[in-house]
Parts: structure tokens; sequence; C-alpha cells
């Protein structure tokens, strides 16, 4: 499938899909079998806020440890390494999705990079490893998600190898054209197909569980409500108008 048509889908279900928490699509995941979807261990530098989610499109890179000496800055090396292609390619609305190995010892991108990456129009970035200038990357405005931090550049334990390939992200392959959901959560990848389900289930099931949650802060017992019974589901259809759906 080409990035034209991925893009087209997603934005056709972007609406829907910002309205839904990764801890609900990671719960519809499941039940699909589709187990290994979010990122262990990469959560915001800088909260998104109370219901902001992202939704975009993965655009890979990989990198390796370092085996040889670092050499002498080379302008036309770092030109041509896959890190910069990525970086000077991106489109708007896609994520710059990286496999550092969840390495702590070199931090991959700093603030001037995530400048880079917000004005050719990404909408976060997505570090399986550290991060540097974390504390001028968070007034950039382009969201990171990442393991952790270092001062130190990323050459001095890294070298980038490829991209535009699939990648492990947190124990989660993620592919390129894959469709990245993130929150304060964290971040779930998943092909377009199942961004489509989540989409179309997920809206239904938040909005089925504020009611829940409203009913179990009144005083209502989880027997009853948590999952609801059929009768309750009853009560939800006359309250709210609602069909609940398939959960």
């Amino acid at each position: 499938m080409d990035v034209a048509e991925i893009d087209r889908r997603i934005d056709a279900i972007r609406g829907e899909l910002e309205q839904v928490s990764t801890a609900t699509a990671c719960q519809l995941l499941d039940g699909l079998g589709w187990r290994n979807t979010y990122m262990l261990g990469l959560t915001p530098l800088k909260e998104l806020g109370d219901g902001h989610r992202i939704v975009g499109r993965a655009r890979t890179c990989r990198y390796l440890m370092r085996r040889a000496p670092q050499g002498a800055h080379d302008p036309e090396a770092r030109r041509k390494s896959a890190e910069i292609v990525t970086i000077e390619s991106l489109q708007p609305g896609e994520i710059f999705c990286v496999d550092a190995l969840g390495l702590p010892t070199a931090g991959i991108i700093g603030d001037i990079l995530s400048t880079r990456m917000r004005v050719r129009g990404a909408l976060a970035a997505m570090i399986h490893g550290s991060v540097r200038d974390t504390v001028a990357v968070k007034d950039v405005g382009l969201p990171v998600f990442c393991n952790g931090m270092h001062p130190g550049a990323s050459g001095r334990e890294l070298v980038a190898v490829d991209h535009d390939l699939p990648i492990n992200m947190g124990g989660v392959q993620v592919i390129p054209g894959d469709v990245i959901l993130a929150d304060d959560e964290g971040a779930i990848a998943m092909p377009i197909d199942l961004a489509e389900y989540v989409a179309e289930h997920g809206t239904q099931k938040e909005t089925l569980e504020i009611w829940i949650r409203g009913k179990i802060d009144g005083g209502g017992s989880v027997h009853d409500y948590y999952p609801p019974t059929p009768e309750k589901l009853d009560e939800y259809r006359r309250e709210t108008g609602l069909v609940s759906g398939s959960h």
C-alpha cells in the first residue's frame, strides 16, 4: 500500500482515533491477539495534557553499537547518514521512530534536530533510547517520547545504519507506514487496518467507560457495572441513547 493511501485512511479516522486512549487501544488489540503493540519504557519528555493524543504515520531509523573509533567530523558523511536523510525527508503528519537499542549512555536527538523535525511537519519523535538537551527540547514544541536522557551525543556509542525498514521499539515491531497512537501513557504502533478497527470501536468503549465510572462514583457496584450486566446495558442505552457495541 502506498503512502498516499495510508495517509488518506489515517485522515479519515484521525478525529475518532484521537478520542481513544492507548489503554483502550491496547485492550482492543489484545482482544484481537495483537499483544506486542505498546512501546515499553517510552514516555513523553513533556506531558501532552489530559485527553491529548497524537496520531501519525511511522518513519523509521535504526542504530547499532559503534565498533570502530569515532572519526573526525565529516560534514559530507553526516549529510548521508541514515538519521539525517530521514529527518530531511520527513513529511507533515509523520512520526520519527528510532531504534537506538534502548541505550542509556548516548543522546540520539537534541533541540536542534527536534526543531528541524517540527519545521518539517513531523508530529512527534519516538526514541527507543535516550535524548540529550532535554530542557531545551521541551521548549521546541515537538512531542518527544524516549527511555531516558543523556548529555552525550549519539556518535560516542552508536551509528545510524539504515532507515525506512522494520525496527524494534521497546519490544514492538514497527514497520514504516504503521499508525502511531500516543498519549501520556506512551505509544502504540499498529497497521492501518487495526487503526481503523480501534477508531471504530474505541470511541464506543471510551463513552461507555465514562458512563460506568460515573455510576461507580455514585455508589454503584463493580458487580453490576464493570462489566455492565445486561440490565445495566439497557440502563446505559436508556440514559444515553447509545448502543454499547462489542467490548
